[in-house]
């Protein structure tokens, strides 16, 4: 069965040490290039559909968590907090929206600003028990791509439609498999706030949302201020999870004061819609790496392009390829070290999607002769002609 912590060790994606700590893993080289390949897409995705890009610090004083009702109703699924004197204690947050609540209320708004789209990838924590941690699908520091859309109530249901229509465009371009839609509301016997009022709008938006959609209905799965649409996706060995979300909040506004100013000069409170097109890094490429089976898309794949020179008489030519390829925007290495047939199978065992292969012949005409991942042989190209066509293949489906 495929593993995302084997093929993690095998293809040098992230590893973990216990100096680190459990649930902490480290990003070597080959997953931080892949990783930061979907985050500029991701980032690009958004900046396209009207969001901005905000910074806000992985921890705040605990005033902050016990206003958004984090410590409130969540707190068993955070650190403890951090005593700097008498009244100064922080907190490692366990979720970007209080930071984002603060973005927002940072100056006055008016009904012309909004919907206003609060864009973050951010580090939030939370303290998982050390038995349920493994590999990236679960872990204690959390790399979320998430966002805040702050709207009237009347441009809830559009801003809910278009982050569907973003997380479908995310899940194609990165070959996400989803397993269906799940409508998730509250649950009897669990701690929940809002009135009966504020969830009932909620739900009833969310329903209106996935109408035509195939979805099932999960009582209990509510997040603590208001009901959430989850897609679902499952990993190699069946078992499902969360990828994407999008969660309507009334609470938010109301604990932070938020307001803008209406056409008729009134103040109003805005709806905050929490939304991740693809959840955090960490539990994205868990399922990525083993839905791939470690053999990337050409555009977010570690290495793009490797080039390996017949021998020694041909190592100029073969960094001058290489050098092109990395001033073109792509992930190329030379590997010159061994016979040709052991470096054609260990860029397959890597998963490298081009490996181009420069001998004599190539060297004297100025070409490359380009092999594809699945072992497609290409003829001799001019190398302008051999870099374009790995471009055009390697290049982000934004367009």
């Amino acid at each position: 069965m495929i593993d995302h912590r084997r093929l993690g060790r095998e293809l040098d994606l992230f590893a973990s040490d216990p100096l680190s700590g459990a649930g902490l893993p480290l990003w070597l080289p080959a997953g931080a290039a892949a990783r930061h390949a979907v985050e500029e897409y991701l980032r690009e995705l958004e900046r396209r559909a009207g969001y901005q890009h905000v910074h806000t610090p992985p921890l705040g004083r605990r005033e902050l968590f016990a206003l958004s009702g984090h410590l409130g109703y969540f707190a068993g699924d955070m650190f403890p907090p951090m005593r700097l004197g008498a009244d100064d204690e922080f907190v490692l947050r366990p979720a970007l929206c209080p930071h984002h609540a603060l973005v927002y209320r940072a100056r006055g708004r008016s009904y012309r600003e909004l919907p206003l789209r609060v864009a973050e990838l951010g580090g939030m924590y939370r303290a998982e028990r050390s038995g349920v941690l493994g590999g990236l699908s679960r872990v204690r520091a959390i790399s979320l791509n998430d966002a805040h859309n702050f709207c009237t109530l009347e441009q809830a249901g559009a801003e809910v439609a278009e982050i569907l229509g973003l997380i479908r465009a995310a899940h194609a371009a990165l070959g996400v498999r989803v397993a269906g839609f799940r409508l998730s509301l509250r649950g009897p016997g669990e701690k929940y706030v809002g009135d009966e009022e504020q969830w009932r709008r909620a739900e009833e938006l969310l329903r209106a949302a996935l109408a035509g959609i195939d979805h099932t209905e999960a009582p209990g799965e509510a997040a603590f201020y208001g009901p959430k649409i989850d897609i679902q996706v499952r990993d190699a060995a069946g078992r499902e999870s969360t990828l994407s979300t999008i969660q309507l909040d009334f609470d938010k506004p109301e604990r932070f004061d938020l307001s803008y100013v209406d056409a008729g000069g009134a103040r109003r409170r805005p709806v905050m819609v929490h939304r991740s097109l693809v959840g955090s890094m960490e539990r994205l490429f868990a399922y990525l790496i083993e839905e791939h089976a470690g053999a990337f898309p050409a555009w977010y794949a570690p290495v793009q392009v490797v080039v390996l020179p017949l021998d020694d008489r041909q190592a100029d030519p073969a960094a001058g390829f290489a050098r092109d390829c990395v001033r073109a925007g792509l992930r190329a290495e030379v590997d010159g070290a061994g016979s040709l047939g052991a470096r054609i199978r260990e860029a397959a065992r890597r998963r490298i999607p081009y490996v181009a292969v420069v001998g004599p012949r190539e060297a004297a005409e100025g070409r490359v002769s380009l092999r594809q991942r699945d072992g497609r042989l290409l003829d001799p190209l001019p190398v302008p002609a051999a870099l374009d066509l790995v471009t055009a293949a390697a290049r982000p489906p934004l367009e």
